[in-house]
């Protein structure tokens, strides 16, 4: 009778291991005959088993473990499409990627041309209106071909963005940027660090265009930039949960209050939570970074080692936990399963 209950024990968690969603990984190619091709990371729940590789890593930051072009899970997944910072990459958020498709979401993540690491192009970045609609492409890719990541369900499609990517999701829900008040808020309240970024062209009349994608069901920003330059009236009208974290530490003139503490101010309170992370700084959304990971990059490239620094109570993995745990409260709440 011992014998047969241990081999029920062994074949139970046998079992249980085979069932277990592993994260298969894959990269595409978006609209590759388009003046604005788009490289695409992905993340997805698989059921393979199989040897996992490493992702994302680099001699500074570190990587994550995934199944490289696993099969889909069955079933319809929500869908996450995250948007990196200015001169970022997929890369920045793969942590958080990682974590959401262990939970079940599909995730995608673009490099925005013209602002990301991989691709300055000035006349790309200069069309800054295209981020969101870089979103908006990844989204229809991936309810177009479930081979991709499995099938999307669209009543639970969120985005998520760090820096000018937090601005882009912000967009993507609702809000009009104004061109010109950006340029009164930069001439007349306290400068932030977008108002130096002129490859943007932060002035072209087209950033007014509205750029909502009515799937969006949700929303995150993490410690966003340029928020200022939304209207009033726009982040008012927005109808979807959001959910803003911030850096409690500014770097240098990109003071939380003045960004993420702005765009609370004017979003529906009923819909809106807030967090300010004391501990955090702007760049400890991005991955971990490897021991001695900031003097390499000081001595590469003098001045960036901040990318590497936090505060001094709670390190980047404890922030990331916080964040994490966060997030996917939030998402829970806002797009339950049906």
């Amino acid at each position: 009778m011992l014998k047969i209950s241990l081999s029920a024990i062994a074949l139970i968690a046998l079992t249980s291991i085979a069932q277990a969603d592993s994260v298969g990984f894959r990269t595409i190619g978006i609209g590759g005959e388009t003046p604005r091709p788009l490289n695409v990371a992905l993340w997805y729940p698989s059921t393979e088993a199989g040897p996992e590789t490493i992702v994302g890593e680099t001699p500074a930051f570190v990587g994550t473990k995934v199944l490289r072009n696993a099969q889909p899970s069955e079933g319809a997944h929500p869908l996450v499409v995250l948007s990196h910072g200015y001169g970022g990459t997929w890369r920045n958020l793969s942590w958080l990627a990682e974590e959401l498709a262990k939970d079940g979401y599909a995730v995608a993540a673009p490099d925005h041309p013209g602002t990301t690491h991989f691709n300055r192009d000035p006349q790309q970045a200069a069309m800054l209106r295209e981020r969101p609609r870089d979103l908006s492409r990844v989204i229809d890719a991936l309810a177009g071909d479930p081979a991709l990541a499995g099938a999307i369900d669209p009543g639970r499609i969120a985005a998520i963005g760090h820096s000018l990517g937090g601005w882009s999701v912000t967009a993507l829900a609702g809000a009009r940027f104004d061109p010109d008040l950006f340029a009164q808020e930069c001439a007349s309240g306290p400068r932030s660090r977008a108002c130096a970024l002129d490859d943007l062209n932060l002035t072209a009349p087209a950033l007014g265009q509205d750029m909502h994608d009515p799937r969006i069901r949700a929303f995150v920003t993490l410690d966003l930039g340029m928020a200022r330059g939304f209207t009033p009236e726009s982040v008012a009208g927005i109808t979807v949960p959001a959910l803003l974290i911030g850096a409690g530490i500014d770097i240098g003139d990109l003071p939380a209050e003045q960004e993420t503490g702005w765009l609370a101010r004017y979003l529906p309170s009923e819909t809106t939570e807030t967090i300010i992370l004391p501990d955090a700084m702007h760049f400890s959304f991005l991955q971990l970074c490897k021991p001695g990971a900031e003097a390499l990059i000081e001595t590469e490239d003098p001045g960036d080692g901040i990318v590497c620094r936090d505060g001094k109570e709670q390190g980047r993995a404890a922030i990331h936990a916080e964040v994490l745990d966060r997030v996917t409260a939030f998402l829970d709440r806002s797009m339950p399963p049906r």
